[in-house]
């Protein structure tokens, strides 16, 4: 098995990491950089639990090699909060009532917070469309979209 030594950035910290040819961005966030947030759910990029921004871009973190990200701006779940302060998706999801088991709940808050980031004022099919990669089995989605809704309004 063939190592590569990575240099990234992750969540604004910059990182150098040995990864095994066959190591997913995942694996590398989870396993090597011990951030949990990043949940995963079915490992063949069906669900979104896995979500983060790579370069701005939200992505199945399952799907993306970690070797792939070389030279990579990554931002995980633990990534949002700044200086101690909920980011406003974050806030509003649980102003909302938008959480029940929570197991989605990090990667709908990323593609939720990219959806934001290009469309500030977001209609609720925008909203819709820019969840259609993020599974829930618990909440409907209506609160989930209302909270982004109200993170549009913060």
């Amino acid at each position: 098995m063939a190592f590569h030594k990575i240099n990234l950035k992750i969540n604004g910290v910059l990182e150098q990491v040995d990864v095994a040819s066959n190591m997913t961005l995942l694996g590398m966030i989870r396993e090597k950089l011990a951030l949990t947030g990043t949940k995963n759910g079915c490992s063949a990029g069906e669900c979104g639990a896995c979500t983060v921004l790579m370069n701005g871009e939200p992505v199945n973190s399952c799907m993306v090699l970690a070797v792939e990200c070389e030279g990579a701006d990554i931002v995980t779940i633990e990534g949002l909060a700044h200086d101690g302060q909920l980011d406003p998706v974050q806030r509003a999801i649980i102003d909302s009532g938008g959480v029940q088991c929570g197991f989605c709940t990090p990667g709908i808050l990323i593609s939720a917070r990219a959806l934001l980031d290009r469309t500030p004022q977001p209609s609720d099919l925008e909203i819709s469309e820019a969840l259609v990669g993020n599974l829930c089995r618990c909440t409907g989605y209506l609160r989930i979209v209302d909270s982004i809704r109200e993170a549009s309004r913060m």
